[in-house]
C-alpha cells in the first residue's frame, strides 16, 4: 500500500485476518491505513474483494481491529457503522421502493449529505425518469446508479464501492469517473473502490491487490 504522508488517515487496519473456511486466506495479518481519497481495492473476479469490503463495512466478522474515526469496530460496531456507506448492489431490500425512498433511506442520519451533489449526479445518471419508479421495476444499471448517487453524495467518512462501473453505459461511466476524480481531491473521506479494472487516470491515494497474504 503507497500511502501518501500528507493524506489524512479516516480507517485504520490493525492485523487484519480473514479467510472463508477451508480456504486460502484473503488477507492474513494486513496492517495499514485507508487514506483520504479514493483507494482502489484490485483483483480479479472472484479474487475476494466483495467479502474484504464487507469485513471493512463491519458485516463479515474477521480476526484484527478496524478504527474508523476513533471508533473501534469491535466496541462500538453501531457507531462505527454511522460513519461509514456500503450499498450492496446485490441486495434486495429496497425493491418495493421507489428510487427516491431508496435514497432518504440511504441518507439517514447522515447531516454532511450532499444534497446539491446528489442533485448532480441524478442528472448524470440519467435518472430523473426513474425516482418515483420502484426499484423492482429497474434495470440492473438504473439500480446501481441509485446507489452510487446516495453513495457519492455521502457525507460519512468512508465509502465503500463494489465494482460500481458494472451495468452503467458510457455516460453514466463518465459521470462516475468524473465524482471520483473530485472525491480524489478532497481531504475529508475515503472512497475504497472494488474493481477488477485499474482506475486509470485518476490521482489514487493508494491501489492494493486482492489476496493480500
Amino acid at each position: 500500500m503507497d500511502n501518501s504522508p500528507h493524506r489524512p488517515r479516516i480507517l485504520h487496519i490493525e492485523n487484519l485476518r480473514f479467510a472463508h473456511p477451508d480456504q486460502p486466506a484473503l488477507a492474513s495479518g494486513w496492517t495499514g491505513s485507508i487514506e483520504a481519497g479514493v483507494t482502489l481495492l484490485y483483483g480479479d473476479t472472484g479474487s475476494g474483494k466483495s467479502t474484504l469490503l464487507r469485513v471493512m463495512a463491519g458485516l463479515l466478522p474477521g480476526g484484527g481491529r478496524l478504527t474508523l474515526g476513533g471508533v473501534h469496530l469491535d466496541e462500538d460496531p453501531e457507531a462505527y457503522r454511522r460513519d461509514l456507506f456500503f450499498c450492496d448492489p446485490t441486495a434486495d431490500q429496497f425493491d418495493r421502493m421507489t428510487a427516491r425512498e431508496c435514497t432518504a433511506s440511504l441518507r439517514a442520519d447522515d447531516p454532511r449529505f450532499d444534497a446539491a451533489g446528489w442533485q448532480a449526479l441524478v442528472d448524470g445518471f440519467a435518472l430523473t425518469p426513474h425516482l418515483d419508479k420502484q426499484m423492482f421495476m429497474l434495470s440492473t444499471g438504473s439500480k446501481r446508479k441509485v446507489g452510487l448517487a446516495a453513495a457519492l453524495a455521502s457525507g460519512r467518512a468512508l465509502t465503500l464501492l463494489d465494482e460500481p462501473a458494472a451495468a452503467l453505459d458510457g455516460a453514466s461511466i463518465r459521470c462516475l469517473r468524473n465524482a471520483l476524480a473530485d472525491a480524489a481531491r478532497r481531504s475529508e473521506r475515503a472512497i475504497v473502490v472494488a474493481s477488477s479494472e485499474r482506475l486509470d487516470g485518476l490521482a489514487l491515494a493508494a491501489s492494493i491487490d486482492v489476496p493480500m497474504c
